[in-house]
């Protein structure tokens, strides 16, 4: 795979991983609009786990008042903000651990990378995403997370493995529903995603290590540090703009995407 075409794929994770437009869904899009090679998941995961050392720099303060919890949290004392924030991110993991084993024991996961299957969950689902942003209160802070909040974000997470959907939207529309604001929604969406991706980068490594691809580690590896760069630069320029705007710029962008995708695939 040439360094542009990593290159690529690097700049388009960084930039949708953390809107609510499902990078996934660029991700597989991309090789179907270029002609280029798919790249495979072992790419689409390398550039997360980029994005992934975004989120971690970027959020540095919660990250590591979190891992500072984790030796409460094993003793099951739950008596800190960190060990809280710890164990209620497990939480919220268990569920997209769960549906993700299903789809790829099943091979639903390969199955459901088509344009038809993209074009309906970005349409619908950002038309859920509109509607939790319009009646939502806004009231609660990521300081407000509770048990019950942490489950029902950690649903809408395996959801969203479903191509076109969007994690980050997904997981943001639901704790819109549950009354947050807008930026704590984006904030506990961007947490959440540190284990989920840990946990899928973890599985698809020993693919990597199985095959003995050196080849593939080192793209893997040039791919995630390209998105890292991208995506540090795409947070700080959302959780900027969620001071100002609402998300229904990336519902209608979902929208027009959505419409024009179930357009080609039924031609």
């Amino acid at each position: 795979m040439s360094l542009l075409h990593l290159f690529l794929l690097a700049v388009i994770q960084g930039l949708t991983e953390f809107l609510p437009i499902s990078s996934s869904a660029h991700l597989i899009l991309f090789p179907q609009i270029t002609g280029m090679a798919d790249q495979g998941q072992v790419i689409d995961v390398a550039v997360h786990v980029g994005t992934l050392g975004a989120v971690v720099v970027y959020f540095w303060a919660d990250v590591w008042m979190g891992l500072k919890g984790i030796p409460a949290m094993l003793r099951g004392r739950l008596d800190t903000p960190g060990s809280r924030l710890a164990f209620l991110l497990v939480i919220a993991t268990i569920p997209v651990i769960l549906f993700g084993l299903v789809l790829k024991l099943t091979g639903l996961d390969d199955a459901m990378r088509s344009v038809a299957v993209i074009g309906w969950t970005m349409l619908g689902f950002g038309l859920v995403l509109y509607w939790a942003d319009q009646v939502s209160d806004g009231e609660k802070t990521d300081r407000d997370w509770t048990l019950r909040d942490a489950v029902i974000m950690g649903l809408w997470q395996a959801v969203a493995l479903i191509p076109g959907t969007s994690r980050s939207g997904a997981t943001i529309t639901g704790a819109l529903f549950l009354g947050y604001n807008r930026r704590d929604a984006a904030k506990l969406s961007m947490l959440m995603s540190i284990p989920t991706i840990i946990a899928s980068a973890s599985l698809l490594s020993l693919d990597v290590i199985a095959e003995g691809n050196s080849a593939l580690a080192w793209e893997a590896l040039i791919a995630a540090i390209f998105a890292f760069l991208s995506a540090l630069l795409a947070l700080a320029l959302l959780m900027r703009l969620l001071r100002t705007i609402s998300y229904t710029p990336f519902v209608i962008y979902r929208v027009i995407l959505g419409i024009g995708l179930l357009a080609w695939a039924y031609a």
